[in-house]
């Protein structure tokens, strides 16, 4: 279960995500992925801890990274307030910042409808985490 809280925006009230306890870690995940496979908890966790380092050098070198059942890794850049009047003038000295981009993995139906996405479990129910708090203190 996903949990949210209610906010309040410009007077308005919408559900805000929210997350709870601490963020899994490396072994949680390898521990899992190993039940899930023949590969040890060990073997597992050495391949997502260098997985960082393989997906930079990849896009590193102008290429975008598509992980199956998890979504594709990109590159972007900014050149905020550093533009130039004419196209020979553009240059690398103009970027200000490099972020990773992702796109979650996801299928579409012959409609473009999209049907699946890897990362969202298809029986995600969201809870208010506040009314939890507050039945667990009755």
């Amino acid at each position: 279960m996903a949990f949210y809280k209610k906010q309040k925006i410009h007077g308005k009230w919408y559900p805000r995500a929210i997350t709870k306890g601490r963020p899994a870690t490396t072994d949680d995940v390898a521990k899992r992925l190993s039940l899930m496979s023949t590969v040890s908890p060990g073997d597992t966790y050495a391949v997502l801890v260098n997985l960082g380092e393989v997906l930079g050098e990849l896009m590193s070198a102008g290429r975008s990274v598509r992980l199956k059942g998890v979504g594709t890794f990109y590159l972007t850049c900014q050149s905020e307030n550093q533009g130039v009047d004419t196209p020979e003038e553009v240059s690398p000295r103009q970027i200000t910042d490099t972020k990773v981009r992702f796109i979650p993995e996801y299928s579409r139906e012959q409609n473009n409808r999209v049907t699946d996405r890897t990362l969202i479990d298809p029986y995600l129910e969201w809870v208010d985490f506040d009314e939890i708090g507050n039945n667990s203190n009755k």
